[in-house]
This record gives C-alpha cells, sequence and structure tokens, in this order.
C-alpha cells in the first residue's frame, strides 16, 4: 500500500517545498517597489541586447553603474555630513557619524537601489559614441537627485536629466534611440512594465496610463485631422524609449507630484509638449525634454494639490516600526506631509 501512494506523496511534498520558496521569494522582491522596477528593467535590457540590432550594451550599463554608484557614494556621505554637523549645532549627538560607526555611519541610508535603476534606464535608452556618455549620464543623474532639491524631495527625475544633459553637451555623438525591438518583443515588452508597475508598491499606475492615454489620443487626433492612416500612430505607439519612459520614469515618485489629480495634470502636461516638440522639432527623445522642462511644475502642483508624501520604505519596515538606526535613535517617520 506504502509502495503504491508513495510517489504521489513525494510528488506532493515537493510540490509543496517550492511553493513555499517561490512564495518566500515573492515575499522578498514584494518588500520594496523597487526590486520590480529591478527585475523589469534587466528584462527589458535583456530584451533590447538580443533583438536589437544597435541594442543596448553591457560595457555601457557598467559605465552608467560606476557613474550612478560614485555620485550617490559621494552624495550619501556630503548628507550625513551635514545631518551630524547640524545635530553638532544643535546639541543632539549622532553616533551614525562617529568615528566608532566609520564608515557604516557615513554611508547611512546607501540608496543603491535607485542608482541601479538609473544605471539600467540610462543603458536602455542612451546611445553614444564613447562610455563617457554613459558614465557621465550616470553621474550627473545622481548627483542632480542631490544638489537639486525643494523642501527634501529631488525635483528632476535622474535618468531624464542625466540623458537630457549629455544629449545638450554631446550633441550628434549622443542620443536617444526610440525605435528599439520588434513588433513582437515589444508587446512582451510592455506586459513587462505594466506587470512590474502592478506589482509595485509604488503606486504610480495612474501617471503612466494617464500619460499613455494623453499622447496617444494626440496621436490619433493628429492623424485624423491630417488625414493621416492608423498604422501612423500605431507605430508611433511601438518604441521602446515610450515604454521605459511610461512605466519607469514618469512614474517616479519622488520627482513627481503626491496628489492623484495632480500627477494625471502633471502626465496630460508633458503629453502635450512631448507631442509639440515630435511634430514641430521633430526632436528625438521629445518626452525625456518635455519631462525635464516641466519638473518645476511637480513643486507647485505639490503646493496647490497637497497630498502624503511618498517614501521608498521597505513593507518589512513599515510593518515592524521603524528601527533604531544611527547609533540608537530613532529615525522620523518616512511618510511625511508634503
Amino acid at each position: 500500500m506504502y509502495a503504491l501512494f508513495r510517489p504521489h506523496l513525494v510528488c506532493f511534498l515537493r510540490d509543496m517545498g517550492l511553493r513555499t520558496n517561490a512564495t518566500r521569494l515573492f515575499r522578498a522582491v514584494n518588500q520594496d517597489a523597487r526590486h520590480w522596477q529591478i527585475l523589469a528593467l534587466s528584462g527589458l535590457f535583456c530584451i533590447s541586447f538580443v533583438t536589437s540590432d544597435f541594442s543596448a550594451r553591457p560595457f555601457a550599463l557598467i559605465a552608467a553603474i560606476i557613474g550612478a554608484m560614485s555620485a550617490q557614494l559621494i552624495g550619501t556621505v556630503w548628507m550625513n555630513a551635514r545631518k551630524e554637523e547640524r545635530r553638532a549645532t544643535s546639541g543632539s549627538y549622532w553616533r551614525g557619524s562617529s568615528l566608532e560607526a566609520g564608515a557604516v555611519g557615513w554611508l547611512a541610508d546607501f540608496q543603491w537601489k535607485s542608482a541601479l535603476i538609473t544605471s539600467l534606464s540610462l543603458s536602455i535608452l542612451l546611445r553614444a559614441n564613447s562610455l563617457w556618455f554613459w558614465l557621465a549620464a550616470g553621474f550627473i543623474a545622481i548627483s542632480a537627485k542631490f544638489l537639486v532639491r525643494y523642501h527634501g524631495k529631488h525635483i528632476f527625475n535622474p535618468a531624464c536629466i542625466g540623458i537630457v544633459t549629455v544629449s545638450l553637451i554631446g550633441g550628434s555623438a549622443a542620443w536617444v534611440s526610440p525605435g528599439q525591438w520588434g513588433q513582437a518583443p515589444i508587446f512582451a515588452a510592455f506586459a513587462i512594465g505594466f506587470a512590474a508597475l502592478v506589482l509595485s508598491s509604488a503606486k504610480r499606475l495612474d501617471i503612466a496610463l494617464g500619460f499613455l492615454v494623453g499622447f496617444a489620443a494626440m496621436l490619433f487626433g493628429r492623424a485624423f485631422y491630417l488625414g493621416d492612416p492608423i498604422a501612423i500612430p500605431i507605430h508611433q505607439l511601438q518604441s521602446g524609449a515610450l515604454l521605459v519612459f511610461a512605466f519607469f520614469m514618469i512614474t517616479d515618485p519622488r520627482s513627481t507630484p503626491d496628489s492623484r489629480i495632480a500627477r494625471i495634470l502633471f502626465a496630460f502636461a508633458v503629453a502635450a509638449l512631448a507631442a509639440w516638440l515630435s511634430w514641430e522639432h521633430h526632436l528625438r527623445g521629445a518626452m525625456l525634454y518635455a519631462l525635464a522642462a516641466l519638473a518645476l511644475l511637480s513643486p507647485v502642483l505639490d503646493r496647490v494639490l497637497p497630498a502624503r508624501r511618498f517614501e521608498w520604505t521597505s513593507k518589512k519596515e513599515t510593518s515592524n516600526g521603524p528601527e533604531t538606526s544611527r547609533g540608537g535613535l530613532r529615525p522620523r517617520p518616512h511618510i511625511v506631509r508634503a
């Protein structure tokens, strides 16, 4: 009897073990919204590398990572030094930057995940004649996050401002590659981006859909007005740059408005400016230039339509309460009023 049921029992236990491991893996990934972004962007990088003739290059990704991580390291040390200086002036004590804490204190809150996301976005969108452009773009992107801020919130999307800056400086030596991937891979790429945004806890699907709907409406409306075939706007929507921009760039919760209504208004404004730049000036990467130009609109909308500000916080930290870091001092809550 045992010999009869033994194979079924082994299969059942094996399936239970696989389900348990899969559940643990899903929970580990789902603890931070940036994990989904890293996985999705890595998948898009692989699609670009495999399907495109002038694809994303591994050495370009390495260069972007070096530039972004270097800026993140310098910025983190600089911010922690400023916090220590303010605490010393006020008479409080921060043990995180003391000599006994060493490098751990100076590197507190080192956001390597955000730097990696920026590097992946740069390697997918940016094309250049030299690896120095990716390194410079990564360094500029993360540096802007520390240097250009308003009320503790950075204004420019890091990857966007990095690409726009090196494109303006480099001229024809650095450009954006919008028409990536074939027709079949683009649908798989859109599925990856949509799934990552739905599973992410950043809750920014509204601004992505708002931009896509607004941009698509303008493309189809122009086609109907000019009498162009419907295949033209459909082809314009099958763009790798549009995909990465809509799902991983304009959805950045740290550089976009906090209120849902404000985010939708911001998305429509960016879509309108991007369409105008594309039609009137035939500007490659018009979406990136539109987002960079309208970045100052985000703090204005935050002031007119205030809401709770988003902070990158893992679900483990949220559920277990604030951890005692920086030498035993409890940090302030991660969700603050705008």
